[in-house]
C-alpha cells in the first residue's frame, strides 16, 4: 500500500429493506434511506428515514414511518423512534416511540401520543395493540385521564 492509499471499513449500507412473512401469512417490509450495523451485534442495524408495511392476510395494510428504527435481523423486532406516524385505514397514530414485535404480536406506541379517527381525537401516554385481533388498549400515567376531543 503506498503511502497516499489509506483503508476504510464501514459498515453503512443504503437503500435498505428487509422483507419476513411469519407461519400465518402475514408479511413484514421495512425500507429505510440509511441503515448502520452494530458493530456489537451484527444482527442489529440502526436506520434512518425508515418505512414499514404490516400485510396482515385478510387484512388491510399498517404503515408505519419514523426518522430513525433499530431492526433485529433475527427476529424482525422493530423499533421506530421519533415522528412516528403509524397509518391504517382512516385511523392515524402519532408517537415518540414504537415497539414492534411480531412474534408477541404486539405494537406499543408511547410518548406523546395522539390517536386520530375519522370522529375523534384522542391524546395519551401509551397505546398497545395486539395486531392480530386488533384489540387497543390506552394508558395514562400518573392518573391522568385520556383526553378525548370529538371533532365538529
Amino acid at each position: 500500500m503506498s503511502q497516499n492509499e489509506k483503508t476504510y471499513s464501514a459498515n453503512i449500507i443504503e437503500n435498505v429493506k428487509y422483507s419476513s412473512k411469519d407461519s400465518k401469512g402475514n408479511q413484514y417490509i421495512i425500507t429505510a434511506d440509511e441503515g448502520e450495523i452494530d458493530i456489537n451485534n451484527s444482527n442489529i442495524i440502526f436506520l434512518k428515514n425508515v418505512n414499514g408495511i404490516i400485510k396482515l392476510k385478510n387484512a388491510n395494510k399498517i404503515l408505519i414511518s419514523s426518522d430513525f428504527g433499530k431492526y433485529n435481523t433475527i427476529n424482525f423486532d422493530t423499533i421506530f423512534s421519533q415522528n412516528v406516524i403509524i397509518n391504517y385505514l382512516q385511523n392515524q397514530i402519532k408517537g415518540g416511540y414504537l415497539d414492534f414485535s411480531i412474534l408477541r404480536n404486539l405494537m406499543i406506541i408511547s410518548r406523546n401520543v395522539i390517536y386520530t379517527d375519522t370522529e375523534n381525537t384522542l391524546k395519551t401516554d401509551v397505546i398497545e395493540i395486539n395486531i392480530e385481533t386488533k384489540d387497543a388498549k390506552f394508558f395514562m400515567y400518573d392518573n391522568n385521564k385520556v383526553s378525548i376531543k370529538k371533532k365538529k
